[in-house]
């Protein structure tokens, strides 16, 4: 059996990242599973005209290796749209434009089996060597492969409010929202659960069709307003190597209170959004009143199946009083949560855990007991902050794998990146004062 120097479990932008910096390391050997048919980036939201939140800077390759074939510039020269690209101005690409780039780029990689599914790990001690077992969906045979390391990066789970019982469901998340979007117009009524930027998305792409289908649109959070993404500079310094190094140092006690304190800079609602929004509802003030509903301050307690629909209770955070409402569709866009595969339980004893059963992430992003075995991608919010799921700091993740795997600083990574100090210096101008 061929032994790989890496096997990758899971082929989203940042295990796609990491196979794309490896393609020219032709010394290492690193093989990526992948159970879909092709690359597909939260499919269920590629609405039309929604765009991402990161510049096209933050592509797969850009700051690791700027002159790498598979950048987004080169992307466009290959579709013979570079002009096009120029003459626009327009640094943030679509949610389609992006993934037709990242499977654009999946295309030239011969590292990739997709339609592979990884259903066991195992760890052989006296080797040395991980077994990665598993069924070929195409036809229906096992595989197993061999490796010394392993980069896990299946993704994250939609997530629900507590109150929503398993018996009560199916419900409808954002990640699938275009698979149900004709039966939901459907409805006499459609409820948007959550504040965030997909949320947004889906009242926006919802209002458009309200005429042609004429139903009622409620939009309703627990947050305290429908808050706006922080994107000042000095703000989006906290998407940086420095600060990923001085959230990893931070006391465990601190870092929970510090993500919940910096919610805005990674789950607000994109300004030009907002903007749009606005317009729209304006404009047709008098047309829409009592049709769409936008409430704030509006906390789910109880969620329950009501025939064909649901029959929601809320408590409004600031007045105390508890609410029921009646919702034909409903749509909860609730973010995600971190997942620890199954498969993982035939390694659970190479992993460091913590006390809230999480991976106890490096700054290097291992989670293995001997520090420089096991990566995981984009599942350390508690370790490494809001630096964690942006795909601006996939690259710099990628270059400290990659040094990991292989012992060579391939792609350099930077330090002091930022204007400003996340801590005082060390160099006399703010003296700690001991206790």
């Amino acid at each position: 059996m061929h032994v790989y120097d890496f096997v990758a479990v899971g082929l989203g932008p940042f295990n796609l990242s990491l196979a794309c910096l490896m393609a020219p390391l032709k010394e290492h050997r690193g093989l990526f599973l992948e159970r879909g048919s092709q690359f597909a980036w939260h499919p269920g939201m590629l609405m039309d005209r929604c765009t991402l939140q990161n510049p096209f800077l933050a592509d797969l390759v850009t700051l690791a290796d700027p002159t790498s074939r598979f950048s987004y510039l080169n992307y466009c020269k290959q579709q013979g749209r570079i002009y096009s690209c120029y003459v626009r101005e327009n640094f943030y690409l679509t949610r389609n434009e992006y993934n037709r780039y990242c499977q654009w780029a999946a295309a030239q990689l011969d590292s990739l089996r997709f339609q592979h599914e990884v259903t066991a790990i195992a760890h052989d001690a006296q080797r040395g060597l991980y077994f990665v077992s598993g069924r070929d969906l195409r036809t229906g045979r096992p595989f197993e492969h061999a490796a010394r390391r392993l980069v896990l990066g299946v993704g994250a789970s939609p997530r629900l409010p507590a109150c929503c019982a398993e018996g009560e469901g199916p419900y409808l998340h954002s990640a699938d929202y275009l698979h149900h979007k004709e039966e939901l117009q459907r409805r006499r009524s459609i409820t948007i659960v959550g504040s965030g930027q997909s949320a947004a998305e889906i009242y926006r792409d919802l209002l458009q069709d309200i005429d042609q289908h004429d139903y009622s649109l409620n939009w309703v959070t627990r947050s305290s307003r429908f808050f706006q993404m922080e994107n000042a500079k000095l703000v989006l310094e906290l998407i940086s190597p420095d600060y990923a190094d001085h959230f990893h140092g931070l006391p465990e006690s601190a870092k929970e209170r510090v993500v919940r304190e910096q919610k805005s800079v990674y789950n607000g609602i994109n300004g030009e959004l907002i903007d749009t929004l606005y317009e729209l509802l304006d404009e047709r003030r008098d047309e829409l009143r009592g049709r769409t509903r936008l409430l704030p301050n509006m906390e789910l307690r109880a969620c329950r199946r009501s025939g064909a629909g649901h029959e929601l209770e809320f408590v409004h955070t600031e007045l105390g009083s508890r609410y029921r409402h009646q919702a034909d569709g409903l749509v909860f866009a609730t973010g995600y949560a971190p997942r620890v595969p199954g498969f993982v339980e035939g390694i659970r004893h190479r992993i460091d855990w913590d006390d809230a059963g999480r991976y106890r992430q490096q700054r290097n992003y291992a989670v293995d007991v001997e520090g420089h075995e096991i990566f995981v991608q984009n599942a350390g919010c508690h370790s490494h902050g809001v630096t964690n799921p942006d795909l601006g700091l996939a690259c710099h993740r990628n270059a400290c794998i990659i040094r990991a795997l292989t012992g060579v600083e391939y792609y350099p990574i930077e330090t002091q990146t930022t204007l400003q100090d996340f801590a005082p210096r060390a160099d006399g101008a703010f003296v700690e004062v001991m206790a």
